[in-house]
């Protein structure tokens, strides 16, 4: 993997549209910044690799503590 991904990488790997990729990086959940004339956004991979971990972490958490919905959600995946 390279070091930095572009939004559109992110959002293949995590299988969800571009907007909703852009929308975890406007919400902060997703640590991004944009470079170039263009600010174009990349994202480190340690940090989304970081994201992956602790979105792992906050299922278990919920899963521990009993909060699991009967059914997954249904609609499109961003």
């Amino acid at each position: 993997m390279p070091r930095f991904l572009t939004l559109a990488d992110v959002a293949e790997e995590l299988q969800i549209s571009a907007a909703a990729c852009y929308s975890l990086v406007r919400s902060g959940e997703l640590p991004a910044f944009q470079i170039g004339g263009r600010g174009q956004w990349r994202v480190d991979a340690a940090k989304f690799d970081q994201f992956i971990e602790d979105r792992h972490a906050a299922a278990r958490a919920m899963l521990a503590a009993g909060n699991v919905p009967e059914t997954e959600p249904t609609g499109s995946a961003g």
